[in-house]
Order: C-alpha cells, then structure tokens, then sequence
C-alpha cells in the first residue's frame, strides 16, 4: 500500500525549496500524495510574527494547484493554538495506515524536545532530508528510527524571503509568480 506523505511547516511562505524537495520525496518514496499542513503556532516558533494563516493556506493553494498528488490541509489551522505533529499524524492515521512524516534535517536535530516523539515513530515513518553531511546523532534516541534522504540542497529559506521582501529586493526564483504576486497583492511581509 503507498504511502501519504505529512509536510508541515508554517510555510511562511511556501517557496521553491520546499516544492523541490517535496517532488524529491514523492519521486524517491513510494507515496500516492503528499499533504502540506501549515501550522496555525508552531511549538517552536511561538515567538515569530507570520503571515497570518488563511493566507499561508492560499499561498499553498495557488503552489500546488497544479500538481495532482500534492493536496493541502486546514487541520492544524483549524484547531487553533499550538500545532503538535502528533496530534495531526494521529487524525491523518485514522485515515490513512501508512504515514511518512518529512520534516528537515534542521528540525530532527530537536526532535527529541518535540511532543510525544516516541508516538510519532510508532505511528509514521520519518522521513529525514538531509541537506549536508548529516552524522547520525548518538544523543538523539531517535536516529536509527529514520529514513534518510540525501535531498537536493536548496539554499532557500523563508526568514532570507520575508527580509528581501521587507527590504525591496526581488524574490524572483524564490517563489512561484503567483506566490510573488499574492504577496504584493495582499501587502505580507512589508512588501
């Protein structure tokens, strides 16, 4: 049975790096889609002002639109309050049996510190994207619970987007064209 592939994140804003490494992972696993959740408070960016969610969601939308197996989900915005991946990979099992949890090399560093992590790998794969020369952790109990991929490294990051845009400099490359004009259009970011 394939996989669904969970991508959450605050996506602030969805950019190209995310969208490739994502078709990385459909193309490398064997998964029937991948769902991009944005979370409505990330439990470790409590303290970062982000666009304000229904229009993280839209930006999702208007980037994916195209692509027949990459969906969106209200969930974690729904729910208000902080998002925990287990409390979404816990609705999704219930539709789903076989879940593969993406998330970055950045956030499996911590992930020990996230909520309930020995749940997590019970109940989904981890799907590991590994953008340098990652050393399997001896101190993260969690290490050998993963699949490692080696995903292209793309030197993107959404903080470096919302500066240039605070900044007036072009995001060309950086985002889709509709993501670009959705963000002027909606005046995020200072743009």
């Amino acid at each position: 049975m394939k996989g669904v592939g969970i991508f959450g994140g605050t996506f602030d804003p969805i950019h190209l790096g995310h969208l490739i490494c994502a078709q990385y992972v459909f193309e490398n696993r064997d998964l029937e889609k991948i769902i991009f959740i944005p979370s409505k408070i990330s439990p470790h960016k409590k303290y970062i002002t982000t666009a304000e969610s229904h229009h993280r969601l839209e930006m999702i939308k208007l980037a994916i639109n195209q692509i027949p197996y990459f969906e969106y989900s209200d969930f974690e915005i729904k729910k208000n309050g902080i998002s925990y991946s287990i409390d979404t990979l816990l609705h999704y099992k219930k539709q789903y049996n076989n879940l593969e949890l993406i998330i970055g090399e950045d956030n499996f560093i911590h992930f020990n510190t996230w909520k309930n992590p020995e749940r997590i790998v019970e109940i989904s794969k981890i799907i590991m994207l590994k953008r340098t020369q990652f050393k399997n952790d001896q101190k993260n109990i969690y290490a050998n619970s993963v699949v490692y991929l080696n995903s292209p490294n793309i030197e993107i990051s959404a903080s470096n987007i919302r500066n240039r845009i605070k900044n007036k400099q072009p995001i060309n490359f950086l985002v889709t064209k509709e993501i670009r004009n959705y963000i002027i259009e909606n005046n995020l970011y200072g743009a």
